[in-house]
């Protein structure tokens, strides 16, 4: 259920300690570029385990035999800091449809917040491969009402839930709430602690602001 890339050395982990680098968190352009990247190399990595056929392709000089994607999957990514991580999904799945969530913290007096979802726009899902994607992965509710609003008609064949930085909390909770479901969760990092106001620690701070400038 749970794949964390960051386990083994690759160029995964050297995107990660850019992306957490205070310093070169100041070049946006260079950060959203990372959160590009790093969706590329979870794009390769998925696809590894979707279900392909065999095809018959023309050459200049004669018919080679190619496994290709039986099916592509629908790419569903929560708003606004999924958008760089997003895009790197698809440079690699080109062909696929797109879901998009808009979801928000409401916080109040006492410091608690509430997760709520505006919008969600999407295809048809049903019997398909979901790719649900957030580059932070924080107490999970998010994710978790994500995922319930976009499969509350429909369900796709197997998700994939995608976070560049988990907290063990997170994966916990989505672990409790969907253990008889068809999901794989992926990750780039697990870092163990949570702040009051549920940020990641060490974490990054806030991706979103990071990316597209801070909110008013």
């Amino acid at each position: 259920m749970l794949q964390n890339l960051g386990k083994d050395n690759s160029l995964l982990n050297q995107f990660i300690a850019e992306l957490r680098d205070v310093e070169i968190q100041k070049d946006s352009l260079r950060f959203r570029r990372n959160l590009e990247r790093i969706g590329e190399i979870f794009a390769y990595e998925i696809s590894k385990k979707l279900a392909y056929e065999k095809k018959e392709v023309i050459t200049p000089l004669g018919t080679a035999e190619v496994e290709v994607l039986k099916e592509n999957p629908v790419l569903a990514v929560i708003l606004r800091a999924g958008l760089p991580f997003h895009q790197g999904m698809l440079n690699f799945f080109d062909k696929s449809e797109n879901a998009f969530i808009s979801s928000y913290r409401k916080h109040h007096k006492d410091g608690s917040f509430d997760v709520q979802i505006e919008y969600v726009s999407k295809p048809s899902i049903e019997d398909k491969p979901l790719i649900l994607i957030d580059p932070m992965l924080a107490t999970g509710l998010s994710m978790a009402m994500a995922y319930r609003e976009l499969t509350s008609d429909e369900k796709p064949s197997h998700t994939h839930i995608v976070a560049i930085l988990a907290s063990l909390e997170g994966i916990n909770y989505l672990k409790r709430n969907f253990s008889n479901t068809e999901i794989t969760i992926w990750v780039g990092a697990i870092d163990d602690e949570l702040t009051a106001q549920a940020y990641i620690v060490p974490g990054l701070g806030d991706a979103g602001d990071l990316a597209f400038g801070t909110k008013g």
